[in-house]
């Protein structure tokens, strides 16, 4: 079998293949989440039925645009992960960080953090140094290149993804403000 890291993309946030063999999957000719809920509602489960078909449809959602981002981001040679910690320190007044507040920030846990700021740091995109005034801690800094990067693959995804995610304006908007509650809901902020 030929595996290939780089499905092919077409242009539209469709369904990347599950498996990377070089060949897209199959369109389907149904909608798989529609056909589960109705089996869950055959099944006598008809009141988790919405929120199953929701679950289950904001998942595969995450798998299309994160496979599509992934894509962009590959000649980049950076994860969305790393992209997200260069954006973070991009943002900031100084273009430094402490590590723990990279974690606050992007709410992860710490060794994530510490993992993606290895690798960036050997692609000398970051430099690490010790905090001024804390002892234990570390200063994550963009270096020149990690800027540059930053700036090339963020044009990459304005173009590639984000200016075309295949939804109007007004669906955006409600896409946005759905997720918003969600997360909310769940104490995200």
């Amino acid at each position: 079998m030929d595996v290939n890291v780089t499905p092919p993309y077409d242009g539209r946030m469709t369904a990347e293949p599950r498996v990377e063999t070089g060949e897209a999957a199959p369109r389907l000719a149904f909608d798989p989440i529609a056909a589960a809920r109705e089996q869950w509602v055959g099944q006598g489960w008809a009141a988790a039925a919405d929120g199953m078909a929701a679950v289950t449809s904001l998942m595969r959602a995450h798998q299309i645009v994160l496979a599509r981002v992934e894509a962009t981001l590959r000649p980049f040679r950076v994860t969305f992960a790393r992209y997200e910690v260069l954006m973070l320190l991009r943002f900031s007044r100084r273009g430094s960080l402490p590590m723990k507040v990279i974690a606050s920030r992007l709410q992860v846990h710490p060794t994530s953090v510490t993992n993606a700021v290895d690798r960036l740091q050997d692609a000398g995109l970051v430099s690490r140094s010790a905090h001024p005034d804390d002892r234990r801690a570390l200063i994550v800094a963009l270096t020149p290149a990690g800027r540059t990067l930053a700036e090339r693959a963020t044009a990459a995804l304005n173009a590639e993804v984000f200016e075309q995610p295949d939804l109007g304006d007004d669906d955006l908007r409600d896409l946005v403000d759905v997720l918003g509650r969600l997360r909310q809901a769940a104490g995200d902020f």
